[in-house]
């Protein structure tokens, strides 16, 4: 019985071309190192055996500047691993067709000081998490407030209020922008330009009246 392949949902690709000119510059960068640490040592023993006199500044200034050195390339090699063997990821969300295998997601958004986190804002990430591209019945927001500020209540039941008319028009019109001050406040808008219909125009100053 032969068995049905399932497509991949992502594929991985090597950088074959990037990968060899980053390995080209880790080996020079490398020997750039190396060398410059036989600099360091080399002088020191130089210095301590043709000087008379050893200033303790002149040590201390050396130390410093080799540890710096040595902690500055040990980042760089830490970062280098990441060059070592670029890769590219490809994703193929299309292939997601059967929304009833999908998990539940649940969404978590803190808050705790309406001052440094104005309720405007909150109100616009929590709209933007309930309008992700994701089944309904599968996406769950939660609002935790430690501040338990009674202008954040007020301002989730406005969201909420907001979001019944704000999440149907993005399903009706294919609107992509999911925040909606940021769609609000697009000089030019991608989406609208796809869309000459005047019903359109009218629902959307309607809901503009409405936020």
């Amino acid at each position: 019985m032969e068995t049905k392949q399932i497509p991949p949902l992502h594929t991985l690709q090597v950088e074959c071309t990037l990968g060899t000119i980053n390995r080209a510059h880790i080996f020079m960068h490398s020997f750039m190192l190396l060398a410059l640490l036989y600099y360091r040592i080399s002088w020191l023993f130089f210095f301590f055996l043709t000087s008379h006199s050893h200033s303790w500044s002149f040590t201390l200034t050396w130390f410093l500047l080799l540890t710096s050195e040595l902690t500055l390339s040990f980042i760089w090699l830490l970062a280098a691993a990441y060059r070592w063997r670029p890769v590219s990821w490809t994703a193929f969300p299309e292939l997601l067709s059967d929304d009833r295998r999908l998990p539940r997601i649940d969404v978590f958004i803190c808050t705790a000081d309406p001052v440094k986190e104005p309720p405007l804002d909150v109100m616009n990430t929590v709209v933007s998490a309930m309008a992700l591209d994701y089944p309904a019945e599968k996406l769950w927001v939660y609002l935790s407030d430690d501040g338990r500020a009674d202008i954040t209540l007020y301002a989730m039941r406005k969201a909420f209020s907001f979001a019944m008319v704000w999440l149907p028009f993005r399903r009706k019109y294919g609107v992509r922008t999911r925040c909606p001050n940021a769609y609000f406040s697009m000089k030019n808008d991608e989406d609208d330009g796809l869309i000459m219909r005047g019903e359109f125009w009218s629902e959307r100053l309607k809901m503009k009246r409405t936020k």
